[in-house]
Protein backbone atom coordinates (compact mmCIF):
# COMPACT_ATOMS: atom_id res chain seq x y z
CA UNK A 1 0.00 0.00 0.00
CA UNK A 2 2.45 2.30 0.73
CA UNK A 3 4.21 1.59 -2.77
CA UNK A 4 0.94 2.39 -3.93
CA UNK A 5 0.90 6.03 -2.60
CA UNK A 6 4.27 6.71 -3.58
CA UNK A 7 3.95 7.93 -6.95
CA UNK A 8 0.48 10.02 -6.03
CA UNK A 9 2.46 11.58 -2.96
CA UNK A 10 5.55 12.92 -5.50
CA UNK A 11 3.21 14.27 -8.09
CA UNK A 12 0.98 15.81 -5.17
CA UNK A 13 3.81 17.67 -3.85
CA UNK A 14 5.19 18.30 -7.46
CA UNK A 15 1.67 19.56 -8.35
CA UNK A 16 1.97 21.68 -5.45
CA UNK A 17 5.45 23.02 -5.52
CA UNK A 18 4.33 24.33 -8.82
CA UNK A 19 1.61 26.20 -7.76
CA UNK A 20 3.45 27.88 -4.93
CA UNK A 21 6.41 29.18 -7.58
CA UNK A 22 3.46 30.77 -9.44
CA UNK A 23 1.31 31.78 -6.78
CA UNK A 24 4.53 33.20 -5.20
CA UNK A 25 5.51 34.75 -8.72
CA UNK A 26 2.76 36.42 -9.02
CA UNK A 27 2.68 38.02 -6.26
CA UNK A 28 5.95 39.51 -6.61
CA UNK A 29 4.92 40.76 -9.66
CA UNK A 30 2.09 42.76 -8.39
CA UNK A 31 -0.69 44.30 -10.26
CA UNK A 32 0.18 46.12 -13.62
CA UNK A 33 1.55 50.17 -13.13
CA UNK A 34 -0.55 52.30 -14.84
CA UNK A 35 2.20 52.62 -17.68
CA UNK A 36 1.84 49.48 -18.49
CA UNK A 37 -1.55 49.23 -18.95
CA UNK A 38 -1.15 52.33 -21.12
CA UNK A 39 2.20 51.30 -22.84
CA UNK A 40 -0.57 48.51 -24.08
CA UNK A 41 -2.26 50.15 -26.53
CA UNK A 42 0.78 52.90 -27.74
CA UNK A 43 2.43 52.63 -30.64
CA UNK A 44 6.28 51.86 -29.96
CA UNK A 45 8.26 53.66 -32.22
CA UNK A 46 10.27 51.56 -34.50
CA UNK A 47 13.94 50.57 -33.16
CA UNK A 48 16.81 48.94 -34.77
CA UNK A 49 17.63 45.10 -34.86
CA UNK A 50 18.90 43.28 -31.48
CA UNK A 51 22.34 44.27 -30.13
CA UNK A 52 23.40 40.55 -31.32
CA UNK A 53 22.83 39.07 -34.51
CA UNK A 54 19.60 37.35 -35.69
CA UNK A 55 21.58 33.93 -35.14
CA UNK A 56 21.78 34.32 -31.11
CA UNK A 57 18.77 33.53 -29.33
CA UNK A 58 17.30 35.93 -27.44
CA UNK A 59 18.07 34.24 -24.30
CA UNK A 60 22.00 34.38 -24.76
CA UNK A 61 21.37 38.12 -25.38
CA UNK A 62 19.68 38.66 -22.09
CA UNK A 63 22.39 36.65 -20.11
CA UNK A 64 25.09 38.85 -22.56
CA UNK A 65 23.11 42.52 -22.42
CA UNK A 66 24.27 43.13 -18.47
CA UNK A 67 28.03 42.81 -19.39
CA UNK A 68 27.86 43.92 -23.00
CA UNK A 69 26.20 47.47 -20.93
CA UNK A 70 28.91 47.70 -18.15
CA UNK A 71 31.09 47.61 -20.57
CA UNK A 72 29.81 49.98 -23.22
CA UNK A 73 29.36 52.51 -20.21
CA UNK A 74 33.12 51.79 -19.45
CA UNK A 75 33.36 52.82 -22.75
CA UNK A 76 31.68 55.78 -22.84
CA UNK A 77 33.49 57.00 -19.90
CA UNK A 78 37.00 56.32 -21.62
CA UNK A 79 36.02 57.94 -25.15
CA UNK A 80 33.25 60.51 -24.27
CA UNK A 81 31.81 63.25 -26.71
CA UNK A 82 28.28 61.91 -26.04
CA UNK A 83 26.63 64.84 -26.91
CA UNK A 84 28.05 65.06 -30.48
CA UNK A 85 27.28 61.30 -30.85
CA UNK A 86 23.94 61.51 -30.34
CA UNK A 87 23.70 64.40 -32.87
CA UNK A 88 25.22 61.71 -35.35
CA UNK A 89 23.10 59.02 -34.39
CA UNK A 90 20.28 61.53 -35.22
CA UNK A 91 21.50 62.36 -37.96
CA UNK A 92 22.01 59.10 -39.13
CA UNK A 93 18.33 58.68 -38.81
CA UNK A 94 19.08 55.13 -36.44
CA UNK A 95 16.58 55.23 -33.30
CA UNK A 96 19.45 53.85 -31.63
CA UNK A 97 20.70 54.80 -28.20
CA UNK A 98 24.09 56.21 -27.54
CA UNK A 99 24.58 53.18 -24.94
CA UNK A 100 23.34 50.83 -27.43
CA UNK A 101 25.66 52.44 -30.28
CA UNK A 102 28.35 51.47 -27.56
CA UNK A 103 27.52 47.95 -27.01
CA UNK A 104 27.77 47.93 -30.45
CA UNK A 105 31.26 49.06 -30.48
CA UNK A 106 32.30 46.99 -27.87
CA UNK A 107 30.80 43.82 -30.08
CA UNK A 108 33.00 44.97 -33.31
CA UNK A 109 36.24 45.16 -31.04
CA UNK A 110 35.23 41.63 -29.23
CA UNK A 111 34.94 40.74 -33.24
CA UNK A 112 38.11 41.80 -34.52
CA UNK A 113 39.63 40.55 -31.09
CA UNK A 114 38.97 37.07 -31.88
CA UNK A 115 39.83 37.50 -35.01
CA UNK A 116 43.44 38.60 -34.10
CA UNK A 117 43.46 36.40 -31.37
CA UNK A 118 42.63 32.96 -33.58
CA UNK A 119 46.00 34.54 -36.30
CA UNK A 120 48.31 34.80 -33.05
CA UNK A 121 47.00 31.30 -31.92
CA UNK A 122 47.70 30.14 -35.97
CA UNK A 123 50.65 32.01 -35.95
CA UNK A 124 52.31 30.27 -32.63
CA UNK A 125 51.40 26.77 -33.98
CA UNK A 126 52.82 27.15 -37.47
CA UNK A 127 55.84 28.80 -35.66
CA UNK A 128 55.95 32.19 -37.08
CA UNK A 129 55.44 34.21 -34.38
CA UNK A 130 58.80 35.56 -33.09
CA UNK A 131 57.74 38.11 -30.10
CA UNK A 132 54.42 37.37 -28.26
CA UNK A 133 54.98 41.22 -27.30
CA UNK A 134 54.26 41.77 -30.83
CA UNK A 135 51.24 39.62 -31.15
CA UNK A 136 49.66 41.06 -27.79
CA UNK A 137 50.01 44.83 -29.03
CA UNK A 138 48.40 43.32 -32.27
CA UNK A 139 45.17 42.35 -30.94
CA UNK A 140 44.82 45.44 -28.97
CA UNK A 141 45.16 47.31 -31.84
CA UNK A 142 42.76 44.92 -33.84
CA UNK A 143 39.91 45.70 -31.07
CA UNK A 144 40.70 49.53 -31.40
CA UNK A 145 40.47 49.11 -34.89
CA UNK A 146 36.98 47.35 -34.55
CA UNK A 147 36.16 50.10 -32.38
CA UNK A 148 36.96 52.80 -34.56
CA UNK A 149 35.44 50.61 -37.29
CA UNK A 150 31.80 50.78 -36.12
CA UNK A 151 32.21 54.60 -35.85
CA UNK A 152 33.26 55.15 -39.29
CA UNK A 153 30.48 52.68 -40.24
CA UNK A 154 28.14 55.12 -38.37
CA UNK A 155 29.65 58.35 -40.32
CA UNK A 156 29.05 56.31 -43.86
CA UNK A 157 25.84 56.19 -42.84
CA UNK A 158 25.51 60.03 -41.53
CA UNK A 159 26.59 60.45 -45.58
CA UNK A 160 24.96 57.82 -47.29
CA UNK A 161 21.47 59.47 -45.26
CA UNK A 162 22.48 63.04 -46.72
CA UNK A 163 23.05 62.57 -50.20
CA UNK A 164 19.59 60.30 -50.30
CA UNK A 165 18.38 63.84 -48.56
CA UNK A 166 19.73 65.85 -51.68
CA UNK A 167 18.60 63.70 -54.23
CA UNK A 168 15.16 64.12 -53.01
CA UNK A 169 15.44 68.07 -52.11
CA UNK A 170 14.61 69.15 -55.55
CA UNK A 171 11.28 67.08 -56.02
CA UNK A 172 9.91 67.86 -52.72
CA UNK A 173 10.72 71.84 -53.36
CA UNK A 174 9.15 71.43 -56.94
CA UNK A 175 5.67 69.59 -55.28
CA UNK A 176 5.52 72.06 -52.07
CA UNK A 177 5.48 74.97 -55.15
CA UNK A 178 2.60 73.55 -57.27
CA UNK A 179 0.43 73.16 -54.01
CA UNK A 180 0.87 75.99 -53.07
CA UNK A 181 0.60 77.80 -56.37
CA UNK A 182 -2.49 75.81 -56.30
CA UNK A 183 -3.91 77.57 -53.77
CA UNK A 184 -2.94 75.27 -50.87
CA UNK A 185 -1.67 76.99 -47.47
CA UNK A 186 2.14 76.01 -46.65
CA UNK A 187 0.69 73.15 -44.17
CA UNK A 188 -1.26 72.04 -46.48
CA UNK A 189 1.12 71.75 -49.06
CA UNK A 190 3.84 69.92 -46.51
CA UNK A 191 0.44 67.85 -45.65
CA UNK A 192 0.13 66.72 -49.42
CA UNK A 193 3.64 66.33 -50.00
CA UNK A 194 4.49 64.11 -47.38
CA UNK A 195 1.58 61.54 -48.34
CA UNK A 196 3.26 61.46 -52.06
CA UNK A 197 6.81 61.44 -50.83
CA UNK A 198 8.28 58.09 -49.86
CA UNK A 199 12.00 58.54 -47.96
CA UNK A 200 14.08 60.28 -45.79
CA UNK A 201 12.31 63.52 -46.43
CA UNK A 202 9.19 62.48 -46.41
CA UNK A 203 9.69 61.24 -43.26
CA UNK A 204 10.86 64.41 -41.58
CA UNK A 205 7.92 66.54 -43.40
CA UNK A 206 5.67 63.55 -41.65
CA UNK A 207 7.69 64.81 -38.28
CA UNK A 208 7.02 68.29 -38.98
CA UNK A 209 3.27 68.40 -39.54
CA UNK A 210 3.26 65.69 -36.29
CA UNK A 211 4.72 68.69 -34.88
CA UNK A 212 2.27 70.97 -35.98
CA UNK A 213 -0.33 69.26 -35.08
CA UNK A 214 0.89 69.39 -31.53
CA UNK A 215 0.67 73.07 -31.08
CA UNK A 216 4.33 73.70 -32.30
CA UNK A 217 4.22 76.32 -35.15
CA UNK A 218 4.71 75.93 -38.52
CA UNK A 219 8.55 78.18 -38.70
CA UNK A 220 9.69 76.39 -35.62
CA UNK A 221 8.59 72.70 -36.31
CA UNK A 222 10.71 73.47 -39.99
CA UNK A 223 13.95 75.04 -37.66
CA UNK A 224 13.52 71.77 -36.12
CA UNK A 225 14.02 69.49 -39.07
CA UNK A 226 16.68 71.96 -40.26
CA UNK A 227 18.75 71.53 -36.91
CA UNK A 228 17.64 67.28 -36.40
CA UNK A 229 19.35 66.88 -40.18
CA UNK A 230 22.05 69.09 -40.03
CA UNK A 231 22.32 69.67 -44.43
CA UNK A 232 23.13 72.89 -45.40
CA UNK A 233 21.20 72.52 -48.08
CA UNK A 234 17.49 71.69 -46.32
CA UNK A 235 19.21 74.86 -44.05
CA UNK A 236 18.96 77.06 -46.90
CA UNK A 237 15.56 75.77 -48.19
CA UNK A 238 13.49 76.13 -44.98
CA UNK A 239 15.29 79.12 -44.24
CA UNK A 240 14.20 80.38 -47.21
CA UNK A 241 10.25 79.14 -46.64
CA UNK A 242 10.84 81.00 -42.91
CA UNK A 243 11.33 84.08 -44.55
CA UNK A 244 8.32 83.72 -47.11
CA UNK A 245 5.80 82.51 -44.28
CA UNK A 246 7.34 85.82 -42.08
CA UNK A 247 7.27 88.41 -44.47
CA UNK A 248 4.40 87.65 -47.23
CA UNK A 249 6.78 86.80 -49.74
CA UNK A 250 5.05 85.04 -52.46
CA UNK A 251 6.00 81.18 -51.42
CA UNK A 252 5.46 79.39 -54.56
CA UNK A 253 8.42 81.61 -56.66
CA UNK A 254 10.29 81.17 -53.75
CA UNK A 255 10.06 76.94 -53.54
CA UNK A 256 10.57 77.33 -57.25
CA UNK A 257 13.66 79.34 -57.16
CA UNK A 258 14.88 76.93 -53.94
CA UNK A 259 14.35 74.23 -56.08
CA UNK A 260 16.31 75.03 -59.35
CA UNK A 261 19.25 75.92 -56.33
CA UNK A 262 18.96 72.41 -55.53
CA UNK A 263 19.36 71.35 -58.71
CA UNK A 264 22.43 73.25 -59.55
CA UNK A 265 24.07 72.00 -56.33
CA UNK A 266 23.11 68.09 -57.03
CA UNK A 267 24.68 68.77 -60.57
CA UNK A 268 27.92 70.54 -58.95
CA UNK A 269 27.78 67.46 -56.37
CA UNK A 270 27.91 64.86 -59.78
CA UNK A 271 30.42 66.89 -61.76
CA UNK A 272 33.03 66.74 -58.17
CA UNK A 273 32.06 62.97 -57.77
CA UNK A 274 32.96 62.51 -61.56
CA UNK A 275 35.82 63.78 -61.08
CA UNK A 276 37.29 62.30 -58.22
CA UNK A 277 36.04 58.81 -60.29
CA UNK A 278 38.15 60.23 -63.25
CA UNK A 279 41.24 60.37 -61.38
CA UNK A 280 40.52 56.68 -60.11
CA UNK A 281 39.59 55.33 -63.52
CA UNK A 282 43.36 56.24 -64.12
CA UNK A 283 44.48 53.48 -62.20
CA UNK A 284 43.81 50.68 -63.90
CA UNK A 285 44.58 52.34 -66.98
CA UNK A 286 48.11 53.56 -65.72
CA UNK A 287 48.98 50.28 -63.71
CA UNK A 288 47.12 47.46 -66.39
CA UNK A 289 46.49 48.29 -69.52
CA UNK A 290 49.28 50.75 -69.89
CA UNK A 291 51.81 47.79 -68.93
CA UNK A 292 49.80 45.21 -71.14
CA UNK A 293 50.27 47.47 -74.18
CA UNK A 294 53.65 47.98 -73.85
CA UNK A 295 54.26 44.54 -73.42
CA UNK A 296 52.31 43.30 -76.08
CA UNK A 297 54.30 46.17 -78.35
CA UNK A 298 58.01 45.38 -77.16
CA UNK A 299 57.86 41.17 -77.04
CA UNK A 300 57.86 40.73 -80.93
CA UNK A 301 60.69 42.91 -80.96
CA UNK A 302 62.46 41.03 -78.19
CA UNK A 303 61.59 38.00 -79.60
CA UNK A 304 63.19 38.86 -82.85
CA UNK A 305 66.07 40.36 -81.14
CA UNK A 306 66.69 36.80 -79.30
CA UNK A 307 66.69 35.02 -82.27
CA UNK A 308 69.26 36.74 -84.66
CA UNK A 309 71.61 37.36 -81.80
CA UNK A 310 74.65 35.71 -81.81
Amino acid sequence: MTGGLGPGLALGVGLAAGLWLVVARLVALGPPTLTERVMVHVRRPRVDGPLLSSGVSSTVEGLLRPYLTAAGQRLEGLVGGRVALSRRLQRAGGHRSVQDFRVQQVLWGAAFLAGAVATSLLLIATGSARSPLLLVVFCLGMAVAGIIARDQALSAAVRRREARILSELPTVADLLAVSVAAGESPAGALERTSRVVRGELGAALTRVLADVRAGAGLVPALDGMSARLSVPALSRFTDGITVAVERGTPLADVLRAQAADAREMRTRTLMEIGGRKEILMLVPVVFLVLPVTILFALFPGLVHFDVVAP
